[in-house]
Order: C-alpha cells, then sequence, then structure tokens
C-alpha cells in the first residue's frame, strides 16, 4: 500500500512520462533481439536512451500542456 501512496504523490506528468518511457524502452529492447540494432554497447545504450528518452520527454510535455489547460480553464470557469 505505501508504493501506490507514493506512487499517486508524484506529478501526473512525471507519472505518464515514466510509463511511456518505459514502453520505448520495451520497444527497443524488442528492436535489439530482432537484431535492428548493431550488437555494439554503445549503439545499444543509445538505442535505449533515445527511445527512451524521447517517449519521456514527449509524453511529459504533452502531460504538462495537458495539466495547464484544463488548470487554466478551471481557473475562468470559477471567475464567471
Amino acid at each position: 500500500m505505501a508504493k501506490s501512496t507514493r506512487w499517486s504523490r508524484w506529478p501526473l506528468p512525471l507519472r505518464v512520462a515514466l510509463i511511456f518511457a518505459a514502453a520505448g524502452l520495451a520497444l527497443a529492447i524488442v528492436g535489439i533481439f530482432k537484431g535492428t540494432v548493431p550488437a555494439n554497447p554503445l549503439s545499444i545504450f543509445l538505442a535505449l536512451l533515445i527511445s527512451g528518452g524521447s517517449w519521456g520527454v514527449v509524453s511529459w510535455a504533452v502531460t504538462t500542456a495537458i495539466v495547464d489547460v484544463e488548470r487554466d480553464v478551471a481557473e475562468d470557469a470559477g471567475d464567471e
């Protein structure tokens, strides 16, 4: 139970970013096993970094924008 409370305390954009980064890493690992990444350590590291990093950063940015817009809409609705 302590894990779920700790997880729920993290901001929503961070939680979404971690989930999508994990998905990007999983897809990169599938690609590595299928042989689409050269079998040297630097290529594997870069494939994991680019996949997980880009999925995580983009999903964080989109979620942050959504949260900000929803907050602004709620504030505008409260002003009326």
